[in-house]
């Protein structure tokens, strides 16, 4: 089965479904989603976007020179200045456009919009809907694209790899034609034909046991943009978010990856271990408003200096009804869990939360790939260097999606005849399901996201690196075998997407022969300048 239109989207999270709003004033425009649209990383973000606003409205003192030093400063020293700037200077067009989509950012008592404040902001810059923005954003772009006539928006249609001329045995030309992705209803696979795709799949969170991202987090868009042949770079720049809800006794998936949001700290909570004392300050002078890295490696080190499970997370000196105003989110749920926060410190751990690199785009999101860009978390534009700015991913996503549909419109409008490109082939289903081997399937993906934690998490040296370089090697030509013996399920591709992103966190975490931002290794603590160049992968 076929199916073609100007334009293929995979994802649904702020930077898909902005881009196809903007794209569907020009042609037809085919979104793809495994599971329901709102199942997107953007539908769990927390905390809010960092946007420096018109001068009217904005906080004083702030500015954009000033969040672009902060997001820098962040960085490393990874960071592409000049996309920074461009970045940071459509944070107010990007605000006044989510609020057309219907997005009510929360106002504060005064005219104007309530600000926050989050670790490695200088300014209060980040506007917020309660403690669920993301979501906020989410459900008002997925109206809107549902009521579009140009977008068709496909949910449980689990995006397999992309189809290229050269894959197809083109040898003067490569570009982008096209998908196969799984109906997961019918489990039939079908040809997505479309010389211009947009990658918006989000990251990989899912590669670790512990995670605040998700389920959907499986890193399926790099994956294929590998297998394709696209450039990727950074991935050994996985987040940890510092404070994750750590609760032993609590089940269900919300509970293992709860994530208490920076916003917290920036409201006034304080990070202490359990004899009340406040360690962040022995790290950074910002203390528990340090960027992510920093923090994430002090609870790191307390936890293994204490031997105790986790930090806390104190907010009980705010005043009585604080919490359940300003993060009703977090306070209910933490409340379904037992833990009241305004009279008890919240157990916290880091967990992974956000991808730093991948597919290597321009900030206009252009791959090296003709016809393929890729959007969000799933990018790398430079903007975010070795640690990302807290509350700069949405933006990035919105500005970045505003720039592709303009990139692509110059380089490739739907009105202009493209070279013709071979046929598709149909796909081709491998022979068995056998319901036993699922057993093995679930044992693989455990496996990979514990070894992952234990050798490729916060903390790395050689040795943990080559062991775990050796155990995803033995994984992924068992997952081979797997995919190409059995008709694929959504368990089987996962599964390979994880292997191959695993992969290749392993390998840039390997070639990174010092410390910088969030990837830290006790064999080279230093940074060292020979690494300023971000290290680029292809596939060969």
């Amino acid at each position: 089965m076929d199916h073609s239109s100007d334009f293929l989207v995979i994802g649904t999270g702020i930077a898909g479904l902005s881009f196809a709003l903007r794209a569907a004033e020009h042609g037809t425009v085919t979104v793809l989603t495994k599971g329901q649209p709102i199942e997107s990383n953007t539908a769990w973000a927390q905390g809010g976007i960092s946007a420096v606003l018109p001068e009217e409205l904005r906080a004083p003192g702030d500015s954009c020179e000033s969040h672009i030093a902060d997001t820098i400063d962040a960085g490393a020293g990874l960071c592409d200045s000049q996309v920074v700037e461009d970045i940071i200077r459509g944070g107010a067009e990007t605000i006044e456009e989510l609020i057309t989509y219907g997005v009510e950012f929360d106002k504060a008592s005064h005219e104007g919009f309530s600000l926050g404040k989050e670790g490695g902001h200088s300014e209060r810059r980040i506007l917020h809907c309660k403690d669920t923005t993301g979501l906020s954003i989410a459900k008002a772009l997925i109206e809107r694209a549902e009521a579009h006539p140009n977008i068709t928006l496909l949910s449980e249609h689990f995006a397999i790899d992309l189809v290229t001329t050269g894959r197809l045995g083109v040898v003067t030309d490569n570009r982008v034609i096209g998908a196969y992705a799984l109906d997961e209803v019918t489990n039939q696979v079908i040809t997505f034909r479309s010389d211009r795709v947009v990658l918006a799949t989000g990251g990989c969170g899912k590669v670790y046991l512990y995670t605040t991202n998700p389920d959907s987090s499986t890193g399926d868009g790099v994956a294929m943009a590998w297998r394709a042949g696209a450039s990727i770079t950074n991935m050994e720049f996985v987040q940890f978010h510092p404070t994750c809800f750590y609760n032993p006794a609590a089940t269900g998936a919300e509970a293992r990856s709860f994530l208490v949001s920076e916003a917290v700290r920036g409201e006034g909570g304080i990070l202490i271990n359990a004899k009340g004392v406040e360690f962040t300050k022995e790290h950074d002078p910002r203390g528990s408003l340090a960027p992510r890295d920093i923090v994430a490696r002090a609870i790191d080190h307390e936890i293994k200096k204490t031997g105790a499970p986790c930090v806390y997370l104190d907010v009980t000196h705010k005043p009585k009804g604080f919490m359940k105003e300003r993060f009703p989110h977090i306070y209910n749920t933490l409340l379904s869990f037992g833990l009241d926060c305004e009279t008890q410190p919240i157990p916290v751990v880091p967990a992974a939360h956000y991808q730093c690199g991948g597919v290597l785009t321009d900030v206009n999101g252009k791959s090296s790939i003709r016809g393929l860009f890729a959007i969000g978390e799933v990018a790398c534009t430079g903007l975010h260097g070795a640690n990302r700015l807290a509350s700069n991913s949405l933006l990035e996503a919105s500005v970045v999606a505003r720039n592709a549909l303009s990139e692509m419109m110059r380089l490739y409008p739907p009105n202009k005849p493209t070279p013709e490109a071979p046929p598709i082939p149909q796909w081709e289903h491998g022979d068995t399901n056998d319901p036993d081997e699922l057993v093995i399937i679930y044992h693989n993906w455990d496996e990979l996201r514990r070894l992952m934690w234990d050798y490729v998490s916060i903390i790395r040296t050689d040795k943990r690196l080559q062991r775990a370089a050796f155990r995803v090697a033995n994984l992924r030509q068992e997952v081979r075998e797997f995919y190409w013996g059995h008709r694929v399920t959504a368990d089987i591709l996962e599964l390979r997407n994880l292997v191959a992103v695993s992969a290749l966190i392993i390998d840039c975490a390997v070639r990174r022969k010092e410390s910088r931002g969030i990837h830290y290794t006790l064999d080279y603590p230093k940074k060292d300048d020979r690494f300023l160049t971000p290290m680029e992968l292809r596939r060969f």
